[in-house]
């Protein structure tokens, strides 16, 4: 089923690989800031003779035209950094940017969708239909996946596929469940409104701090006693924003949170039941409140199909032993904008190793991968590409 050429080729490309990676982590762009990583990834496929667009204002997509009909599939790989420092600063390959850092394996991505480019593109003559590499920017912020298919990233699009390196999973594990992967991720700001006043006169103030520490105290219930339980969901708060002096009774306080859940129905009822806990909670003391409730990503839900391939492919290619069971995350991915359009899965691909001491969290300013995963992601790219077309 899999094709030893790509096989070969990737690792023939393996010290190119990790090359790409450290080059990619060393340069770090926020979102929408890409314009380096574009321009390189560009030049990069124009020299492979693969043909691409930019997407705007950055990003790219590109097209392995194979040399006979078929149907086509998609690859996507993000490739924006994060605000964070980079601690572990001795690595040689550290970023040069300060408190930019890859620290979430976006490099990874990157270069691993590069050199499975690479290796498809010497068998495109044995390729059954098309293989569309879409190079995303912006998926710290949730707005590039978006982006992108309003720019036409999955038409003519039959199945997507994506990878996630993934520290808490051994090196080289790969994990693709059908069902919840990634929990949707909504954002919201509970502003209220009191009345200030001298810290010595409280009976002619409402006192904007005691209204919002009675709703960060209160809301939790939302959770614990008005959904089913077998409905996993979390609401975090996140900031909180009172008062300006010591002496002072707060008029205003900002509460800032999120709210991570996999059902759609969970997700409108939890919303509901925030405002309603911010009004009632505002009437009780005699303020005012105002609720912004903004839905980020969908829950990424992996196609039944496209998962058991995903797992088809990863035994074969790397052995029965590499599939492993990762439990769904409440971490968000903006993954799930591609799979609202086409079907498709989303898999973890373990970099994890405490003796090359890469199990930081995702997030973490000593966050790095073992670079012995990135032939993992990369064939298992390819791999995918190649065997769901022949499917």
């Amino acid at each position: 089923m899999i094709h030893q050429r790509l096989k070969e080729a990737i690792n023939q490309y393996s010290e190119e690989l990790t090359a790409l990676r450290r080059k990619l982590h060393s340069e770090p762009e926020l979102s929408w800031q890409e314009e380096n990583t574009t321009k390189f990834i560009c030049e990069y496929l124009e020299n492979l003779g693969i043909a691409f667009r930019r997407t705007e204002p950055t990003g790219v997509i590109a097209e392995i035209k194979g040399e006979k009909p078929g149907k086509t599939v998609a690859l996507r790989g993000d490739m924006d950094a994060l605000s964070v420092e980079q601690l572990n600063k001795e690595l040689p390959y550290a970023s040069k940017e300060d408190g930019k850092m890859h620290a979430c394996g976006h490099d990874a991505h990157t270069a691993m969708l590069l050199i499975a480019a690479k290796a498809l593109n010497e068998i495109k003559a044995d390729l059954p239909g098309n293989v569309r590499l879409i190079f995303q920017p912006a998926e710290e912020v949730a707005e590039g996946a978006k982006a992108l298919v309003e720019q036409g990233a999955v038409e003519g699009v039959d199945n997507v596929f994506g990878i996630h390196i993934w520290s808490q999973m051994p090196t080289h594990k790969v994990s693709c469940m059908p069902g919840p992967s990634f929990a949707s991720a909504d954002l919201f700001t509970v502003t209220f409104k009191g009345r200030g006043g001298h810290g010595a006169m409280p009976q002619d103030c409402i006192d904007a701090a005691i209204v919002a520490s009675a709703f960060v105290m209160n809301v939790q219930p939302v959770i614990s006693r008005t959904i089913d339980p077998q409905q996993p969901a979390v609401l975090t708060v996140g900031k909180m924003t009172v008062g300006t002096r010591f002496n002072v009774i707060a008029e205003n306080a900002v509460i800032e949170g999120t709210v991570r859940c996999f059902d759609p129905s969970t997700r409108d009822h939890i919303e509901k039941q925030l405002t309603h806990y911010a009004n009632q909670v505002a009437a009780l003391y005699g303020a005012t409140v105002k609720v912004e409730y903004i839905r980020g990503t969908q829950a990424v839900i992996n196609d039944e199909y496209s998962a058991n391939l995903v797992q088809k492919v990863a035994a074969e290619t790397f052995g029965e032993d590499v599939l492993y069971q990762e439990k769904p995350t409440m971490g968000g991915e903006d993954f799930s904008f591609y799979l609202d359009k086409v079907p498709g899965s989303f898999a973890l691909v373990g970099s994890g190793n405490p003796e090359k001491d890469t199990g930081w969290a995702h997030h973490h300013g000593r966050f790095n991968i073992d670079e012995d995963a990135l032939a993992t992601g990369a064939e298992l790219y390819a791999q995918y590409a190649w065997v769901y077309l022949n499917e």
